[in-house]
């Protein structure tokens, strides 16, 4: 069994760090910014946690995948600050950026397609940007949902990034967000090739 519920926090601690990146508010819920705030709630549901307990500067849920404990958040600092978050659950933990996984919105990739990395730069992502600086390292694998490119290039990014999905995209982004579930589970478990293999675009 990948799961076990978990229903509080333990006394123990967690070993890694699922962040799902996004703005926090309602009128943000389903924007293409929130994509990574998406993913992580689809795996809280699948994994019958809650994540509601304020913490971190983020709402989390404590979780098993695996025989791992995990730490699921979504930082409530607004997107460009989510370094602060992160940063302070893994000093916490005393969690290395690699085993700090990142979920995040790209504008390179299609509705529904997933890109998968081991590291890497924040390419111009002021979420990744922040957690780069906050984490002093770029060794954090991350994966990242497809959320579509800009319809012209004079079409204003920001614009483009907090608006919502059209209702066309939305059974390709549910593929996706499945897909980044499992492949989540797959990272955690130590079998990130695999999941590389099965589901970057």
């Amino acid at each position: 069994m990948f799961f076990s519920k978990n229903k509080r926090f333990s006394s123990g601690g967690c070993e890694y760090i699922i962040a799902g990146l996004g703005n926090p508010g309602a009128k943000y819920e389903m924007t293409r910014h929130n994509a990574g705030f998406l993913a992580v709630t689809l795996l809280a549901n699948e994994l019958g946690a809650d994540i509601k307990r304020l913490k971190f500067h983020s709402l989390v849920a404590e979780v098993k995948i695996g025989d791992k404990k995990c730490l699921l958040m979504k930082p409530q600092t607004m997107m460009n600050n989510s370094g602060e978050a992160v940063s302070e659950a893994a000093k916490f933990y005393k969690i290395p950026p690699e085993k700090v996984l990142i979920i995040y919105d790209d504008i390179s990739l299609e509705p529904g397609k997933l890109r998968i990395r081991r590291k890497g730069s924040a390419g111009g992502h002021n979420g990744i940007k922040s957690i780069i600086s906050h984490l002093s390292s770029e060794d954090f694998p991350r994966i990242k949902i497809g959320v579509g490119k800009k319809p012209h290039p004079d079409y204003d990014l920001a614009d483009w990034v907090l608006s919502r999905f059209p209702k066309e995209s939305e059974p390709a982004l549910k593929e996706a967000l499945e897909s980044c579930a499992e492949a989540v589970r797959l990272i955690v478990n130590g079998q990130t090739d695999k999941a590389m293999n099965l589901y970057n675009s």
